[in-house]
């Protein structure tokens, strides 16, 4: 079975999946295996839109449910969060729609406007549109990125070598993101008076 067959097999599940857990780097690989035909492209939006959608509705709801938990408290006793709820006060409609494309701000924001008196139905509505709207650009942005890649290295390689090199690039890329982050936690940690 070739590569091609799995992405048009599990592509949109992991499309699903992937928009909610890690966000813009596996929709804009989606749109580049729209790019590359193995993805429709609606399809492509839809997966991602509702991905999103589904995870900050969660996040929402755990901020909402489980505020005084201990992992929501520690959650809020970051800078981050108290970034996100100063600017959910200032505009909060703004803010609802916007959050997913702040950079730092995108999975906090949810479970900040969760902890406030926003209805549930309003956020729904706000952030179906912002989804869609997100899935939209990221796919998009895969789907030029796709065309550009082909033009570069389109006969040079086959498509599993480019799909593998990208994915490769993608670990190691977010293996040195969560080092650099833990040794930054950490030497907070260190460095704060007992």
């Amino acid at each position: 079975m070739t590569i091609e067959v799995l992405v048009a097999r599990y592509g949109l599940i992991a499309l699903f999946f992937g928009a909610g857990i890690e966000g813009e780097t596996v929709v804009v690989l989606g749109g580049i295996m729209v790019h590359r035909g193995a993805l429709p492209f609606a399809g492509a939006i839809a997966a991602a839109a509702i991905g999103s959608f589904v995870a900050d509705q969660l996040f929402f709801a755990a901020g909402r449910r489980f505020r005084n938990h201990p992992r929501v408290r520690r959650l809020a006793a970051r800078p981050a969060f108290a970034k996100a709820l100063a600017a959910f006060e200032r505009r909060p409609t703004l803010f609802v729609f916007a959050f997913r494309f702040l950079y730092g701000l995108r999975t906090v924001s949810p479970v900040a406007i969760g902890t406030t008196q926003l209805p549930t139905g309003r956020f729904m509505v706000l952030n179906g549109a912002a989804a869609a709207v997100w899935a939209t650009i990221f796919v998009s942005i895969g789907y030029w990125f796709g065309h550009g890649l082909s033009e570069l290295v389109g006969r040079w390689l086959p498509s599993w070598q480019v799909l593998a090199a990208g994915g490769g690039a993608i670990v190691l890329l977010g293996g040195v993101g969560w080092l650099v982050r833990r040794s930054r936690r950490d030497d907070r940690h260190s460095s704060s008076p007992p």
